[in-house]
């Protein structure tokens, strides 16, 4: 590692990776964190001596989850972001470090270990502050505990409360030199200005001009400090600025033509990069109009190793409004919980968010949630969502193909049959909005979510309410029954792959069963004989309640920025025939819940499509 400090506010650090260490050249200061700023000099000159100043490269880690705290760190330059260890060795992206902000606090006050692990996501300097020194700070100046307990707050709350702790340096790489990568980032850069966001173009002609005598982390915080996002533009190549991109983003983009086939491998996997490391990386799939496709979605989505697909249809349409949504944190999830019948009542709240204006970037669900949502990824308007509804599920019972119970009380052939009729073999990977759907795999006693693959497949294994429909066994082994088992309301899932407000729509029954349906029960033949094949037999509620005994009623909701839940007390999930006034009911409750005290989220989620009068005053 090399370092010079020409000023005494910055420090230049090389590019290339080095050892975690330690620099002695024109230390910060502790008066240099905004959050100590009115702190006795004195006692900050003092607690100076018993800091240290470390470098940490891109990709590196600061903090491990599972080990004891040690202190309290403090970023000066850089960028941190902070994950929980998922499985198979994965990691959740919490949210990002700003330079002056703390990290470390929680289990430093809490006196136990990590919970999660803190890594540089570009070259970055902390100032270290040991556990003894940091007690004597609080005791000293109490007016801190204050800041820290606001940050720790807004980090519980997650991201929607605090937009510093969200990607802010975007790497736009191109996969096709017949790409224009300049016009798409203009053209982003317009619609967000629209939404009152500044956003800054760097290219690699515009960073020699830009950066004097080189990159430093300082100059990447001088350019988050101007603008709400920073766009790294390149093409792939065997460039510094090329490598530079991948490795001081928050989050990479790769654009690619959906008439061309990727290379393998996209990359060399020897190019560092924090983003990739994790996954925090999206592909952008580019249509120009033509219906010939050189390689599937999912081909694509490999290649690069891509989180989430997006596709951009045109230039200025609502694929590009979204796509700025999703950069400005102003992107609207959706979650639709499972319900049998009663989750008709989605389609009228679908309705009545639509007529508020507000888009559905992103949406997810489980059960008969999972189809509702389907058909608005799809993209199909209000009244083809309930025409191929009620064909699918009014009109005809579903359920109807009886047979002498060896794994399911259904043969499941009927439902198989609405879903290829009505969504065919669209990918979902293709639908018009990203999408995803919960199943509960058995054989893993976990949760499946599906974000590839059939539609039709997906939502037959989502549905399959254990004892009623067999379940879907996949192509890796999977045996996959209804989401609701284990997660019937998956506002959790969206968090994890969304950085916006969040919609929650439940359907589920707080009181799950009618006891009388149960009291002295007819046999089979005895309760054809009284409600007709039509209606499914009390045993459907049985099983679903049995199922899900376990899961947390009120799982979810607390999660949600605006919950709607439709009040249907005497509709059950059995009630197939009830779609007009589950319908209505969602309705109502939708249009209810944006004329309430919530009516601030619709103001600030209609901000996500209403030029503002100045862009830059928005800003400010």
């Amino acid at each position: 590692m090399t370092c010079s400090r020409p000023q005494p506010s910055h420090c230049a650090l090389t590019l290339a990776p080095y050892p975690l260490g330690k620099c002695e050249f024109m230390k910060p200061s502790l008066a240099e964190i905004p959050i100590l700023t009115d702190a006795a000099p004195a006692l900050l000159a003092a607690l100076d001596q018993e800091t240290a100043w470390f470098s940490v490269p891109s990709g590196a880690a600061l903090i491990n989850a599972g080990e004891p705290a040690e202190g309290v760190y403090f970023l000066v330059t850089g960028s941190l972001a902070a994950f929980r260890p998922a499985e198979r060795s994965r990691h959740n992206l919490l949210g990002y470090v700003r330079p002056g902000e703390p990290v470390g606090e929680m289990a430093l006050i809490a006196r136990e270990p990590h919970t999660s692990s803190v890594f540089a996501m570009r070259d970055s300097e902390v100032l270290k502050l040991s556990p003894d020194a940091f007690d004597r700070l609080i005791q000293a100046h109490p007016t801190l505990m204050r800041h820290i307990a606001r940050i720790m707050l807004a980090r519980a709350r997650g991201s929607g409360t605090n937009p510093r702790a969200e990607p802010r340096v975007f790497a736009f790489i191109s996969t096709s030199p017949t790409i224009d990568l300049a016009l798409r980032a203009r053209t982003l850069q317009a619609a967000l200005q629209r939404l009152g966001a500044r956003a800054v173009i760097v290219s690699e002609t515009d960073e020699r001009a830009m950066s004097g005598e080189g990159l430093n982390s300082a100059w990447f915080d001088a350019l988050e400090s101007k603008n709400d996002a920073v766009f790294l533009i390149s093409p792939i190549a065997d460039t510094t600025w090329f490598r530079t991109c991948l490795r001081q983003a928050d989050r990479i983009w790769f654009f690619a033509r959906a008439d061309a086939r990727p290379s393998l491998p996209l990359l060399p996997p020897e190019e560092p990069s924090p983003a990739r490391q994790f996954r925090l990386v999206d592909l952008v799939l580019l249509h120009h109009g033509m219906d010939r496709k050189a390689a599937t979605t999912a081909e694509w989505r490999d290649s690069c190793e891509a989180a989430r697909v997006f596709h951009w249809r045109g230039l200025e349409d609502a694929d590009c409004a979204r796509l700025a949504r999703i950069i400005a944190r102003r992107s609207i999830g959706v979650v639709l919980s499972g319900g049998g019948a009663r989750a008709y009542a989605h389609i009228g709240v679908i309705r009545a968010l639509r007529e508020a204006g507000l888009p559905l970037d992103i949406i997810g669900g489980t059960s008969m949630g999972a189809i509702v949502g389907a058909c608005a990824a799809m993209g199909w308007d209000d009244n083809e969502i309930e025409t191929r509804i009620r064909k699918a599920f009014v009109e005809s019972n579903p359920l109807g193909d009886y047979v002498l119970p060896v794994v399911g009380l259904v043969r499941g052939r009927r439902v198989e049959e609405r879903l290829r009729e009505h969504f065919g073999e669209t990918l979902i990977e293709d639908l018009n909005a990203p999408f995803f759907a919960v199943s509960t795999n058995l054989v893993e006693g976990d949760i499946h979510i599906h974000r590839g693959g059939q539609l039709w497949r997906a939502l037959r294994a989502s549905i399959s309410l254990p004892g009623i429909l067999p379940p879907v066994v996949d192509d890796k082994q999977r045996l996959l029954v209804d989401g609701a088992v284990l997660r019937n309301f998956p506002v959790d899932i969206l968090k994890q792959m969304h950085r916006g407000p969040i919609i929650g729509i439940d359907v589920a029954r707080r009181d799950g069963i009618d006891i009388e349906d149960f009291r002295d029960p007819p046999g089979f033949f005895g309760w054809v004989a009284a409600h007709g094949l039509q209606a499914a037999p009390p045993i459907a509620s049985l099983l679903m309640r049995a199922a899900t005994l376990a899961v947390d009623p009120w799982e979810g909701r607390s999660g949600a920025d605006l919950l709607i839940a439709p009040e249907m007390p005497d509709i059950d999930m059995r009630d197939w025939k009830r779609f007009d006034e589950a319908v209505a009911a969602g309705y109502e409750a939708a249009v209810a819940a944006l004329q309430s005290p919530h009516g601030l989220f619709q103001a600030s989620a209609r901000a996500a499509t209403r030029p503002p009068a100045s862009a830059y005053e928005a800003a400010e």
